[in-house]
């Protein structure tokens, strides 16, 4: 180790020489005609490459939207998604418009202003009114951004007593979802993850009735048009609770309890007939088939054919598998929402078995 210290010290002081060399070359006086001096052909030939990389951002930006605008997220599922959805479109219709304006100024000013030997710098010290205009300017429209977006936030998160939200419970864990549901009574008995042990896999305290009555699925399923408050758990790391779909998303933290609320508008069985999924499905499905062709032939097992589902994701790299950490959810009517939690055991006669 003290040998290489050694030769590393010695390798640093000679590119240091070196520097200070270069430095002292650059600091002497030098011809027009050197070759570290840049010539008008060289500031000719920049300032054109300048306007190129101009058009060739524009263009790009074009071809990109032309090509790959379709994968973009369909209608959303939810009641909140529309104002997202809309503050997403300004935000990105004011970076646009700012981006492509800069972009423009900043390259077309480095080709007319180019070098040139008949040209002289001239001196500029200061303009209070154009930089008090280019700084309200941008106080104006981030404010207002701001402000829009902290009321679209404010009122998903305010959840009123009285609409009757329904309560489940989303617990996260390396790696997969479980929701948790309240019952007849609605309401989610108290759960410690201490009191994990054996099929009680959240933690849910028996000593508490409300908890009783409790319905633990690895499905989600909501009723469409009825608010849904969800509560969020972590067992081990930080996860996050990413519904694309319905523009949710909240973070799961151990040891404490975080919240999102929304309410589903489109069921699954109306969203997988809108035209931008039904053209997405279809597109899938035949990437799946030309892989199936090759996997016949390899003798290997062929792929399903691809079917629309609203998903529960996480969106934080959580650990090995967390490309593989989804629920699936399905929107459904009042009545098929009933009929399919009627279906599911209790934590009670779980752990009577």
């Amino acid at each position: 180790m003290t040998a290489f210290l050694v030769i590393l010290v010695i390798i640093l002081f000679g590119i240091s020489v070196w520097q200070m060399n270069r430095i002292f070359q650059l600091a002497k006086v030098k011809p027009s005609t050197h070759s570290e001096i840049a010539s008008d052909k060289d500031n000719n030939m920049n300032g054109y490459l300048m306007m190129g990389f101009l058009a060739f951002m524009y263009i790009l930006t074009i071809v990109t939207f032309w090509l790959w605008g379709d994968v973009l997220l369909p209608e959303s599922g939810s009641e909140h998604g529309a104002r997202i959805d809309n503050l997403m479109l300004i935000s990105m219709i004011v970076i646009f418009f700012v981006g492509i304006l800069t972009q423009w100024l900043l390259h077309y000013f480095a080709f007319v202003y180019r070098g040139n030997k008949t040209k002289r710098a001239t001196f500029y010290a200061d303009n209070d009114k154009l930089e008090f205009i280019w700084t309200i300017i941008p106080v104006i429209v981030l404010a207002g951004l701001i402000i829009y977006g902290l009321f679209t936030w404010t009122d998903i998160m305010n959840v009123d007593k009285d609409d009757d939200p329904l309560v489940v419970e989303l617990y996260a864990q390396q790696f997969n979802w479980k929701a948790r549901y309240g019952g007849n009574d609605n309401t989610l008995g108290e759960a410690n993850v201490r009191l994990i042990e054996g099929i009680n896999q959240l933690g849910v305290d028996p000593a508490d009735p409300n908890g009783q009555d409790d319905k633990v699925v690895t499905e989600l399923h909501l009723p469409v048009g009825r608010k849904v408050l969800f509560k969020m758990r972590s067992q081990d790391v930080l996860h996050s609770a990413f519904m694309p779909h319905f523009r949710a998303q909240m973070n799961c933290v151990p040891g404490m309890i975080t919240q999102f609320a929304f309410t589903p508008t489109i069921t699954t069985v109306e969203m997988r007939q809108n035209d931008k999924v039904v053209e997405k499905v279809a597109r899938i499905n035949k990437i799946r088939t030309d892989k199936n062709i090759a996997l016949t032939a390899a003798g290997q097992e062929t792929l399903d054919p691809y079917e629309f589902d609203y998903l529960l994701l996480c969106n934080k790299i959580c650990g090995v598998s967390h490309y593989n950490m989804q629920m699936k959810i399905i929107v459904e009517s009042e009545e098929d929402y009933k009929a399919w939690l009627a279906e599911q055991p209790t934590l009670a006669e779980q752990l009577s078995k």
